[in-house]
């Protein structure tokens, strides 16, 4: 029987789910989780949903689907101890130091592969299923014909995303909110920035629009092809949508789940008049539908995007023309129910007038909120409504918000309701919480003699043309890494070009999207390749570990394979991998703290690069006729769309060039300067050149996050708490040498703190 597996944000959307017949419920605690931004389960809450839900015999997944640092190896354990006793029926993770865990202290956990471990191919799913995990949830970017395959090649149990929310990259690949602010989708810290608006640079002036805001999927009328094609669980997305929302949905599939058989047409039907008040965003099927690889790269573009959208949410309510201060009474009865992770600035509730819209929204109706700057979204259930003499309707709204910013309404009152309780009233006998327990420690594999003798010290050039193999010469790489694309492959593998390096000194980067429409090809090519003499390959999905698993070659693991900690370096070096490229996303201090001295030597550190900040499975409209665009704050992006795919990268490059003295004196002696999807210019090898000899920084560039790292609310707590005792004790300090009395400073006062 198949499953129907539904969002949990909250309490409250736990029950709308179980009480619409949801056979399981995905959810997450306050750490490790991808979705750091909504509710969450406290860990009393979440030991009685487990208990009272297996009573229904129901199932709970527990997301722990985001990458960890090295300094929070201790505290994942301690936190997979604690699951482990509670016995959740399966984990749904991302980082491979979960699996390596798992399986040396946990083997009784249950492990789902997260769509954000990038899963598209039987031979990833192979690899998987030989590490003990049990179920893999499938990247959203697949079609009805590829997740066929999966399945008859495998026997694997498939979970499937079937409504909700889309990422416009490719699944786990996504560095856009990390490159603008630290804040990573790897960590469950997304600010969406692909939604945002943009001005984009056309032929004759500018245009603007939400240019990679995508649709939200919705598979409703797929599901009974889905059931045939053997899927095993149907999700749904929304652990930050609203109990309304969560129930509706599960209902619409809930209904043609049971019904498809006796009546297809007409329960279709009834299953999509069901999901008629979900105004979220239009609808898509995205890679549904089209009749080849290259049907789909050509037209899927169209199915997902639609710039003119504003924001991609909701029907339009209007603007907000004026606002006032809310009942206290009101205010009471709405921070009251608002979860303690709610922004202070949102707890002050006020009335709001909209104009311009054509729906006059009711109490219990779920809206959404845009600043007209695009710096915030908020949604928001109305509570009360007001109406005056004259007609104007006030509504209650988050504060923050002001005249100008937009409301959206996401979902009607029509469709709430009550539903029963699943968690006992008294929560407090249930009372476990994570040890204080120490994680055993781990040492990576020393490095033998002559081993990595394809992998000397040096400076590693990587690029993404044959044309470029021959500019980076100036660079003197010992290595270069070339990029495995469409246009690459045909000149490998039909010898169009004397190379100015030999095969045993060139790496083939392989690309981190393998799906399974073309992973047969990949690997009769990569066969090819190495009957051809070539040995050394960069591996950024783990399909191409199993497609390379018993070929002699060396492999590293590319900065798409996410090693952030020792025991995820540890797992892949049980998969045969020998090094390691850093992912772009990490910091230095991360950086150190999972490699030790010992083992230095097997990692390849990017000092230069432009990386890909996402990556789309389609080419771009034939109307998306530009290359550059920008944001509010002026931030400069290029984009690229070719028959690989279209990838968007930052005007200005990552760079720490000038540190590599200081790198290479910390054992770190393989320096790498990327080039993927640029080109290759005279003047920019010199200056980056000039760079590392004078260790003078390059004007314009990121440092991303090696320096400060993953933005972290807590550090940041810490940082301000930090500063304001240091600036505390400086003024005691001054009032003492002056001699004046303490009390209140006279003069002008001080900037406010933010």
């Amino acid at each position: 029987m198949v499953e129907l597996l539904a969002p949990a944000g909250n309490i409250e959307s736990l029950e709308a789910a179980i009480g619409e017949g949801a056979d399981a419920v995905y959810l997450g605690l306050r750490s490790f989780n991808a979705r750091m931004r909504t509710t969450n389960f406290a860990w009393n809450q979440f030991e009685a949903a487990v208990e009272s839900l297996h009573k229904k015999q129901k199932k709970v997944y527990v997301t722990v689907n985001t990458v960890c640092e090295e300094r929070e190896t201790e505290r994942l354990y301690r936190f997979l101890s604690y699951l482990n006793e509670i016995g959740p029926d399966g984990l749904i993770v991302q980082d491979y130091a979960i699996m390596r865990m798992a399986q040396e202290f946990f083997p009784k956990l249950e492990l789902h592969a997260s769509t954000q471990m990038n899963v598209e191919s039987s031979n990833a799913v192979r690899l998987l299923q030989g590490c003990g995990v049990k179920r893999m949830v499938l990247a959203r970017e697949l079609g009805l014909e590829e997740i066929k395959k999966i399945k008859s090649e495998t026997g694997a149990e498939l979970e499937v995303f079937v409504h909700g929310a889309l990422c416009v990259s490719e699944s786990g690949l996504c560095l856009f909110s990390s490159f603008l602010g630290g804040k990573s989708a790897n960590r469950g810290m997304c600010t969406q920035a692909c939604r945002r608006f943009y001005t984009a640079e056309v032929p004759g002036g500018v245009r603007q629009g939400y240019y990679f805001s995508p649709c939200d999927l919705q598979l409703i009328d797929k599901i009974p092809d889905l059931i045939e094609a053997g899927v095993d669980s149907f999700k749904i997305e929304g652990r930050m949508k609203s109990a309304e929302y969560v129930g509706s949905v599960v209902s619409a599939y809930r209904y043609v789940i049971d019904h498809y058989k006796e009546d297809k047409k007409g329960a279709i039907a009834a299953g999509k008049r069901m999901l008629a008040s979900d105004f979220a965003r239009s609808k898509t099927s995205y890679w549904y539908g089209f009749k080849s690889l290259e049907d789909g790269m050509n037209n899927a573009a169209s199915a997902i995007l639609n710039p003119d959208q504003a924001g991609g949410t909701g029907i339009y309510l209007g603007k907000i023309a004026a606002t006032k201060a809310a009942p206290k009474e009101l205010v009471a009865a709405i921070t009251e129910t608002m979860n303690e992770d709610v922004p202070a600035e949102q707890r002050h509730i006020q009335m709001a007038l909209l104009k311009g819209g054509s729906y006059d929204p009711d109490p219990g109706d779920s809206i959404r909120l845009h600043k007209k700057d695009d710096t915030g979204r908020v949604s928001h259930k109305v509570h009360s409504v007001e109406v005056e003499d004259n007609g104007n309707r006030w509504i209650d709204i988050p504060g923050g918000f002001s005249l100008g910013d937009e409301v959206y309404l996401l979902q009607i009152k029509a469709d709430s309701k009550r539903y029963n309780r699943v968690l006992p009233n008294d929560l407090g006998r249930y009372r476990k919480q994570p040890k204080d327990e120490r994680l055993p420690i781990l040492d990576l594999t020393p490095v033998a003699n002559k081993e990595l003798s394809y992998f000397p010290e040096g400076i590693y050039a990587q690029v993404s043309s044959v044309q470029d193999v021959f500019a980076v010469q100036g660079l003197k790489p010992v290595r270069v890494i070339l990029e495995y694309n469409s246009e690459t492959s045909y000149d490998l593998l039909n010898h169009k070009t004397v190379l100015p390096f030999s095969k045993k000194q060139l790496f083939i980067s392989l690309d981190p999207f393998c799906s399974a429409a073309q992973e047969d090809k990949l690997k009769e090519e990569l066969d090819r390749l190495i009957a051809d003499g070539y040995i050394n390959f960069v591996a950024n999905n783990i399909a191409h570990l199993q497609m390379l698993k018993g070929t002699k070659t060396n492999v590293i693991a590319g900065p798409y394979l996410y090693t952030f900690n020792r025991w995820a370096v540890s797992w892949l070096e049980n998969q045969n991998v020998g090094a390691f490229i850093m992912p772009y996303e990490n910091s230095r201090r991360n950086l150190e703290a999972t490699y030790e001295q010992n083992v230095r030597s097997r990692v390849l550190v990017p000092v230069f690069a432009y990386p890909a900040l996402f990556r789309m499975r389609f080419k771009l409209p034939s109307d998306y006729d530009f290359t550059y665009f920008e944001d509010k704050e002026d931030s400069v992006f290029k984009v690229n769309s070719t028959a690989d795919g279209s990838f968007v990268m930052p005007e200005e490059p990552f760079a720490i060039t000038d540190k590599t003295d200081f790198i290479t004196s910390s054992g770190f002696k393989r320096l790498l300067v990327d080039f993927s999807k640029t080109k290759v210019s005279r003047s920019q090898i010199k200056a980056i050149t000039t760079s590392m000899l004078k260790g003078q920084p390059l004007p314009g560039v990121s440092r991303f996050n090696w320096k400060d790292g993953f933005y972290s609310p807590q550090q940041m707590e810490e940082y301000r708490l930090s500063n304001e005792r240091a600036a505390e004790r400086k003024a005691a300090a001054g009032r003492k040498g002056s001699g004046k009395p303490s009390g209140r400073p006279s003069g002008k006062p001080g900037k406010k703190r933010r």
